[in-house]
């Protein structure tokens, strides 16, 4: 956070701070999308971090102009104007980094759906997906992965269940997309399927890490069952307050494409089941 206030300052104390101000604002939206066309980072990443930079940069712009006006802050002219963008990237980025060290943050999102099926129904539709094909939340319409299949190499603890992506509709084609690889800890057939992370290539999406995954299987009345799933993972982005929400809204569409994709395979294969209990 600190690095855009820094920005802004050096930016305010240019002579012509006007044009410097819209120059570094184009300067931001090329530097973006130079991120976003070769494939660090997503698009729907870099619009979520607009809010944060462009109010920090502002603030340290009325800082600046402040302290000129009551002439706290010298005259820059006698600096290269071409080489004073460069001083807050110099200095600003080693000062945050020593301020505030990356620590990452463990997040649990959990998800409940009852289905008018068996927990061993239930179970056996979701342990392994050929193809997932379900009404597509507005994040993957944007720039969310979305799931494609599921491949579980070996139904015992140890095994491998590895999940595969496709980039969202908005993103860039040949990224975006990528794998994560669960081994099976814990089993329970129809009861309990836990899953520990081992590995994951989630192409321009480096600030956050999968830790685990797990779906309880819980028999609701006679012929119904409760899933409930619940992924853990990690991330690093700073305020927490505010991408918290985003991250947790981000997990919450992929588990319901996942759990409507899972009605559908439900459905399918044993048939529409009404009035059960």
């Amino acid at each position: 956070m600190l690095l855009p206030i820094v920005l802004g300052i050096s930016i305010g104390a240019m002579p012509n701070g006007k044009y410097t101000f819209w120059g570094a604002v184009f300067a931001a939206v090329i530097f973006l999308m130079a991120m976003y066309i070769p494939g660090l980072s997503g698009l729907l990443c870099i619009i979520m971090t607009l809010p944060i930079l462009i109010p920090l940069i502002f603030l340290g712009y009325v800082v600046a102009h402040l302290l000129k006006k009551y002439k706290a802050l010298k005259s820059t002219t006698n600096l290269p104007v071409l080489l004073l963008p460069l001083l807050p990237f110099m200095v600003g980025a080693p000062v945050e980094y020593f301020m505030h060290p990356h620590q990452q943050e463990i997040v649990e999102v959990r998800t409940e759906q009852v289905y008018p099926y068996t927990p061993e129904q239930v179970y056996d539709a979701i342990k392994s997906v050929d193809t997932l094909v379900a009404e597509k939340p507005f994040l993957m319409q944007f720039d969310l992965p979305i799931p494609v299949k599921c491949v579980l190499e070996k139904e015992a603890v140890g095994g491998l269940r590895t999940c595969y992506f496709k980039a969202g509709s908005m993103s860039n084609a040949d990224f975006g997309g990528g794998t994560i690889v669960e081994k099976i800890t814990q089993l329970e057939k129809a009861k309990l399927l836990r899953m520990d992370v081992i590995d994951y290539n989630m192409v321009g999406r480096n600030w956050i890490g999968f830790k685990e995954a797990i779906y309880y299987f819980d028999k609701v009345g006679k012929n119904s069952c409760k899933l409930t799933r619940v992924t853990t993972y990690t991330s690093e982005l700073t305020p927490r307050f505010y991408w918290e929400p985003l991250e947790k809204l981000g997990i919450e569409q992929e588990h319901a494409y996942v759990l409507d994709n899972l009605a559908n395979d439900l459905k399918r294969n044993y048939g529409q089941q009404k009035g059960r209990e």
